[in-house]
């Protein structure tokens, strides 16, 4: 198990892959089972690793709302508190709100279209005005 220090400097997941993957598909009824079945200690450096990616922000939340104030200051500092100000400062309970998480979605397209290097060379030459052509 990682400590505090080692985890958030090392930017490593504090739990196991599998547990966090079952956590990001639980409903709004499951995920506090998950997060009881984690440490204080453990459960804030959750709650900090996932607050640092944009997709697991809902869930960085959901977890930071039942982790102590004392164990999220003592894993991330001035971080830990700014984020459990935030895990409790919502309207509605930070595990409702995270079921309402936005998908996350690839783009199938390709990024941009490039013209072969050999047909480049020979569009900026032009035709017959090449290196060995005559003059």
């Amino acid at each position: 198990m990682w400590s505090s220090r080692e985890a958030f400097e090392n930017d490593a997941c504090p739990v196991r892959e599998e547990l966090l993957g079952q956590m990001y598909r639980a409903n709004e009824n499951g995920l506090p089972q998950l997060v009881d079945s984690v440490s204080g200690d453990v459960r804030a450096m959750l709650a900090l690793f996932c607050y640092r990616r944009a997709h697991l922000q809902p869930l960085a939340l959901a977890v930071a709302a039942s982790c102590d104030e004392r164990d999220l200051i003592q894993a991330g500092g001035r971080a830990g508190s700014v984020l459990y100000a935030l895990a409790h400062e919502t309207r509605r309970p930070a595990i409702s709100s995270y079921s309402q998480r936005k998908a996350i979605t690839l783009s199938t397209a390709p990024l941009a279209s490039f013209a072969p290097l050999d047909q480049e060379s020979e569009l900026e030459l032009g035709e017959g005005e090449g290196p060995d052509a005559a003059h």
